[in-house]
Order: structure tokens, then C-alpha cells, then sequence
């Protein structure tokens, strides 16, 4: 069932008033491809704009902090807690894991995977100049704890 839809199918937010408090969490991936030399730049720490992983991890942060302003029909969520960890993925790869947690009614997983896909996308614009070819892929909610339907854990790739 879609909850954000009507009995007449238009959108609305879901009313989450009745709904208890329990804490919750949610984990998302995403991966950057790029040229194994891009990625070397990046690790030695030798792009000129600066230390990359700093910067989408505060940009990853910032976003799941967001959320609620990019996606239209999402609460604003009082987050406690927001993790985002990049590693090096292979020879040709940034590997993008992003935890959201809270005590609240409703879901996180919007908020980690904004996280994830912001990360991504702070990776691409701070490269581009060096690696137009790059490609944001994977991204998706690896796991998923709390609230009413419980726990979600993804298959493995």
C-alpha cells in the first residue's frame, strides 16, 4: 500500500501523530567510479581542492540533516545520530556508507540515503575537473531497524 496517497490517489504526508516512539536506524551505500588515478589523487591527498573525504562526509552529513527540504513528502526528523564513512573501493572506487539513527515515528532511511547520494555527488564535484567520466552507482538502503515493519537487511551484491 502506498501511504502517501489518499483514498482519492493524491499525494499527502503520512500523519505519524499516532505512531510510537522507537528508536530506529538506517544504513545506505553508494560507490564512485572514477580512473584508478583519480582515486590515487584522492587518497594520497593530493587534490588540489583539499582532503575530499572531509568534505562529502560533511556534505553527506549536512544532507540527511536536510532531507525533509529535498524530499517533498518526508518529516523533519530529529536526528541523534549521522555517520558517513568513504573508503577506498578496489583501485577504481569510493565506497559510501551512511547510518542514520533516532528515537522518533517515523523512518530514517530517506535521510541515510540522501546522505550516501549527496556524499557521491560531492565526490563528482570536487573531481570533475579531473575526471568527467565518472559514474555514481549502487546507490540503495542496505539495512533498516525499528518501527513497525521491523528489520530490513538487503541481499548482498
Amino acid at each position: 500500500m502506498l501511504t502517501h496517497l489518499d483514498s482519492q490517489g493524491r499525494a499527502h504526508m503520512v500523519d505519524v501523530t499516532d505512531k510510537t516512539v522507537t528508536f530506529r536506524e538506517a544504513v545506505a551505500e553508494a560507490r564512485v567510479r572514477m580512473l584508478p588515478e583519480t582515486l590515487t589523487m584522492i587518497v594520497d591527498g593530493a587534490h588540489p581542492k583539499g582532503d575530499v573525504f572531509a568534505v562529502a562526509r560533511i556534505a553527506g552529513i549536512q544532507a540527511a540533516k536536510k532531507t525533509s527540504d529535498l524530499i517533498p513528502l518526508c518529516h523533519p526528523l530529529m536526528l541523534t545520530g549521522v555517520k558517513v564513512e568513504l573508503r577506498a573501493d578496489g583501485m577504481d572506487a569510493v565506497h559510501i556508507l551512511a547510518r542514520c539513527k533516532l528515537s522518533g515515528q517515523t523512518g530514517v532511511e530517506m535521510e541515510a540515503l540522501t546522505a550516501a547520494s549527496v556524499a557521491a555527488l560531492t565526490i563528482y564535484d570536487m573531481c570533475k575537473a579531473v575526471d568527467r567520466g565518472m559514474t555514481i552507482e549502487s546507490i540503495r538502503l542496505l539495512e533498516k531497524l525499528g518501527g513497525k515493519s521491523g528489520h530490513f537487511k538487503a541481499d548482498q551484491v
